[in-house]
């Protein structure tokens, strides 16, 4: 499951909610099997000039190259900058995985640990 955060400045119009969707939607156009992704965003209210960072964590998988990389980076910022109204500096980290991070979902319901 990809995870989406989001850290700008306080000052930045943006609507994050539609931005964390973007994101999600692009990244199922370049790999249906993606799923979900988590998100989150973080506004702050102490910065040094207006910016946004993205930063995408995928898992390592095969098809996820370097090609497959650039073109959901382009994708993603076209959409993201779409979003955009006024002045900004602006970041895009894609990151993957190692071995050891692991991913699930913990249900309380289930007897599983």
């Amino acid at each position: 499951m990809p995870h989406a955060e989001l850290k700008y400045s306080a000052d930045l119009e943006i609507d994050a909610e539609k931005v964390l969707q973007l994101i999600e939607e692009r990244i199922n156009v370049h790999d249906p099997a993606a799923g979900e992704c988590k998100g989150r965003a973080y506004p702050s209210n102490v910065y040094h000039h207006t910016h946004i960072l993205v930063e995408l964590s995928l898992l390592t998988k095969p098809h996820r190259d370097a090609a497959f990389s650039e073109a959901l980076r382009e994708d993603i910022e076209r959409a993201i900058k779409e979003c955009l109204c006024q002045r900004c500096y602006f970041s895009l980290a894609i990151k993957y995985s190692d071995a050891l991070y692991m991913t699930n979902v913990f249900d309380p319901k289930s007897a599983e640990v």
